[in-house]
């Protein structure tokens, strides 16, 4: 997602009256330089030799130098600046697609990595602001809806709390259903500017699934629906089968690169979790990227007010080192 300029002017013309700061730095540097045309008598000559070498000092040109910053300063206040700046939300659709394969149940993230997402995304619905909508998209094999896009924060939780490990990992299905929330939530919401954004937590690779991860972020990079994905567990994680009087070990690392992929085609964020402190830190951070959305304000003011401050304390520096004969 290419990133905004953060500084930007409504009246850019303006900004070429900066030009003419050097032609005055030269005019006062030519007049500075030039001879004088009268001589003056004068016969205190150790006082006139204090007076000269006071006034070639670098308090001389303080004042023009201060002058010169305020004109910059309320040129650039002229030109209308403005700049992005963080703001709370006041509608959001924030879809939840978690991952509930039977690699979930590995203990790697204590007590398991889907009894740690459980908690983490429990607390995580309690800190959304109310307004938000919120649904939940449940995936292994295949992908189900677990709670549509709305208001009622319980229905969310208890879908969560409902959710338990199953067998294989259809990511690119996870994804599109994701997006099939969120549209639904857009059009029921007609006249309504709703922005949104899944989550998207996984602990494997793709196993399962008619569409593949590349096609799920496609889908919803075409309708600007950023993905934010989580790696949940480590590599040494596995998971233990008792089957038949025997016990079979299957190593279940999370698969980072596809999910890193993800996130980078739709305009989202990737964050690896190997604990549940790490987890809890993604979603703490995943909290404040989806409440929080960037706007453009107009500071004139703050740089005209800053001109006049200048101007002000040119005026009174220049009082001061003015050179005066005795």
């Amino acid at each position: 997602m290419r990133e905004r300029p953060k500084l930007s002017f409504g009246t850019p013309l303006l900004l070429l009256g900066l030009l003419a700061l050097p032609l005055i730095v030269l005019a006062y540097r030519w007049l500075q330089r030039r001879p004088t045309k009268y001589a003056v008598r004068y016969t205190n000559l150790d006082v006139l030799a204090g007076v000269v070498e006071s006034t070639q000092s670098w308090r001389r040109h303080a004042g023009i130098a201060l002058f010169l910053l305020a004109l910059a300063t309320l040129l650039t206040g002229f030109a209308r600046p403005s700049m992005m700046r963080l703001a709370d939300r006041e509608e959001a659709t924030v879809v939840l697609v978690i991952d509930v394969s039977g690699s979930m149940q590995a203990e790697d993230v204590e007590p398991t990595r889907l009894e740690a997402a459980q908690a983490v995304v429990r607390d995580f619905l309690q800190d959304l602001p109310e307004r938000f909508q919120v649904g939940v998209v449940a995936f292994s094999e295949t992908a189900e809806v677990a709670a549509p896009a709305t208001d009622d924060r319980q229905l969310a939780i208890d879908a969560i709390d409902y959710l338990y490990p199953q067998r294989g990992t259809a990511i690119g299905d996870g994804i599109a259903r994701g997006v099939e929330v969120a549209r639904a939530a857009a059009e029921n919401e007609a006249g309504i500017e709703r922005p949104a954004a899944i989550l998207l937590l996984s602990d494997g690779s793709q196993t399962e699934g008619i569409l593949e991860p590349r096609d799920g972020a496609a889908r919803a990079k075409s309708f600007e629906i950023p993905v934010y994905t989580v790696a949940l567990g480590t590599p040494d994680g596995v998971v233990e089968f008792n089957r038949f009087g025997g016990t079979r070990i299957i190593p279940v690392p999370p698969d980072p690169t596809t999910l890193a992929q993800i996130a980078a085609t739709t305009g989202g964020r990737f964050y690896e979790a190997a604990s549940v402190g790490d987890l809890r830190d993604a979603y703490d951070e995943l909290g404040s990227l989806v409440s929080q959305v960037e706007r453009r304000q107009e500071i004139t003011f703050v740089f005209l007010a800053a001109g006049l401050v200048l101007l002000l304390a040119a005026a009174a520096v220049s009082v001061v080192t003015f050179p005066r004969l005795p």
